[in-house]
């Protein structure tokens, strides 16, 4: 691929101008044509504006991709009671690191974003809840906010229209389960962090039990500029069914990791192809497409459209576009127990299908990876992996199960070597399927 073939497949619009030496700030983002798209929406009506965005095609980008309008639709009208709306910027998928540069380097495309759904849900009050541990992040959103007020894009009478928008910043604690919605209510509400039972659903009894849309920052940061350029220009890219332009995190053992804005349907052959491919010398072996919760898969699917329905074809999700490459010096057990981990270790404990499913998966994959194991212990993996998936109170579980299901559908063998050598077969010291003579090969070739 050219360079000129790879500027043609980019689609910079939220990363447009992250190159700016002031991104960040309100003067840099009105020169880019920024608050334009909220103009327009004020002109409308709000119900307008939810079947603009529904029209548009606009899928939510936290990981579901269920469609922004129709999230928007669900809030009851004339209900008596305040609506909000709840930006989820508690971005801790392992791999998945769009919303926080994004809000880093142009922060007001969320602002405007909050606002135009503000007016189209009837909410006068939003929240941006945010990952505690960005501190320069928190304090460049709070720099932009103020920027925001003080030029009457926030506050009373959003530029005359009538319409009166809050915006409160609330830093979370750290607790990967408050990525999800239920759980992020009810800690944002200043309660202990763990999901709801639903129903009801957060757009009929939310935060403080009112109805409530909770949107993914980069879902929100998409709106100004499908208000300003047009649905039919949003729909123009992507595929039919996810239409539009979005951030792939590309990292891993790639030569040039970082965030890449392309419409949907681009494949990681391209991206490899824009990002100089994989580190000299190497080659993939498994990647994920939407971060380690979702189902891995090999290079054999380097051609899979990234887009909702071809990932979901090829047995995976797209998720939050998180692409994490490993090469061939990778042990798959190693990185499958790393996750299972980190998964065991975020439960909220509420329910026992992923507090004792994800523990004891731990163990054994722990046993496994020390060569400790025995080839049932396969089985046993595969059998706890099925009692936690689809049986949880959220989707943490599911996630959790993901990499154990898909490792062992195309690196069974691998387990096995692990199993049969008694230690891992990347690492000679732990592994007895290594003849002396072949271990100092072995380390040459994985350093």
């Amino acid at each position: 691929m050219t360079a000129e073939s790879a500027d043609k497949l980019l689609s910079p619009v939220l990363s447009a101008f992250w190159d700016d030496p002031t991104s960040w700030t309100l003067e840099t983002y009105r020169a880019h044509e920024g608050y334009e798209g909220l103009r327009k929406a004020l002109a409308m009506k709000p119900d307008d504006v939810i079947a603009y965005v529904k029209e548009s095609g606009l899928r939510g980008r936290g990981g579901a991709g269920f469609p922004t309008g129709m999230k928007w639709q669900f809030i009851p009208q004339g209900d008596g009671k305040p609506h909000y709306l709840v930006v989820n910027a508690d971005e801790s998928e392992p791999g998945t690191c769009k919303d926080i540069p994004l809000l880093f380097a142009n922060p007001h495309s969320l602002i405007e974003g909050i606002v135009i759904a503000c007016h189209a849900i009837r909410s006068n009050h939003a929240f941006v809840y945010l990952r505690g541990e960005v501190v320069p992040v928190l304090r460049r959103l709070h720099a932009a906010v103020r920027e925001a007020y003080e030029a009457g894009f926030l506050g009373k009478d959003v530029l005359g229209s009538g319409l009166d928008v809050e915006l409160t910043v609330h830093a979370g604690a750290g607790a990967y389960i408050c990525g999800e919605e239920t759980a992020l209510l009810d800690s944002l509400e200043g309660r202990r962090g763990q999901p709801r039972l639903r129903p009801p659903f957060p757009a009929v009894a939310g935060l403080y039990a009112c109805p409530t849309v909770v949107n993914n920052v980069e879902s929100i940061a998409s709106v100004p500029a499908i208000m300003h350029r047009g649905k039919e220009w949003f729909r123009s890219m992507g595929s039919e069914k996810s239409p539009g332009f979005t951030l792939y995190s590309l990292s891993g053992h790639v030569a040039r990791p970082g965030q890449y804005e392309a419409p949907l349907g681009v494949t990681l052959r391209q991206l490899l192809e824009m990002s100089g491919g994989m580190r000299p010398g190497h080659r993939l072996k498994f990647w994920t497409p939407g971060g380690s919760s979702t189902p891995l898969l090999t290079d054999e699917h380097l051609d899979v459209p990234l887009d909702y329905e071809g990932v979901g074809a090829a047995g995976s999700m797209l998720g939050t576009k998180a692409l994490q490459c490993f090469d061939e010096t990778t042990c798959v057990v190693r990185a499958v127990t790393r996750w299972t981990e980190f998964y065991a270790h975020e439960s909220c404990g509420k329910c026992t299908p992923c507090r004792e499913g994800t523990y004891w998966l731990v163990q054994l994959m722990r046993d496994i990876e020390a060569g400790k194991a025995s080839m049932s212990d396969l089985d046993k993996i595969n059998d706890i992996a099925d009692n936690i998936n689809g049986k949880s109170f959220c989707a943490l579980g599911d996630g959790a199960a993901s990499p154990i299901f898909s490792s062992l559908k195309y690196f069974r063998e691998e387990y096995e070597q692990h199993i049969t050598g008694r230690g891992c077969p990347f690492d000679p010291a732990r592994s007895t399927l290594w003849a002396d003579d072949d271990k100092t090969a072995h380390l040459e070739v994985n350093a």
